[in-house]
């Protein structure tokens, strides 16, 4: 009688951890973003912006390849962090280009502005380029 109480009892802590570990996964930290760009620049005025959703576990949104953007993603440690103070960077200037990412990044509120005005921000603009489907990896006009 007691083992059969033993192995019921067990059988139940098993299943229900099954249970909380699939509630764990369901609860995985979302990402959702809203994309937005401008390929003369925010400032200009006269430029029409292009816009996109993207959203992970499962992958869907306007973005094209959302699955593939959220593979990207997933890979990254901190994708929207700015540039560190005090970082030397070639003044070079890669075009009026300009993105803002918004939204939520594994849970946690990110807010980006991805520009071209210096080496470390054309540096960052490419490497979230797969984010931005209206932007020429090679730099903005003239490149």
């Amino acid at each position: 009688m007691r083992r059969t109480l033993a192995v019921t009892g067990l059988a139940a802590l098993v299943v229900g951890c099954g249970s909380a570990a699939s509630a764990l996964e369901a609860e995985q930290p979302a990402t959702s973003l809203r994309i937005t760009y401008w390929s003369e620049g925010k400032a200009k005025g006269d430029d029409t912006p292009e816009a996109w959703t993207l959203h992970c576990d499962p992958a869907s949104g306007s973005l094209p390849n959302d699955r593939v953007a959220c593979q990207k993603l997933k890979v990254l440690k901190q994708p929207f962090a700015a540039a560190r103070k005090g970082l030397m960077c070639t003044q070079v200037y890669g075009g009026p280009d300009e993105a803002v990412i918004t939204g939520t990044f594994r849970g946690e509120r990110v807010s980006a502005r991805l520009t071209l005005t210096d080496g470390c921000q054309i540096s960052r603009f490419k490497r979230l380029a797969f984010l931005v489907p209206g932007f020429a990896v090679g730099g903005g006009p003239g490149s």
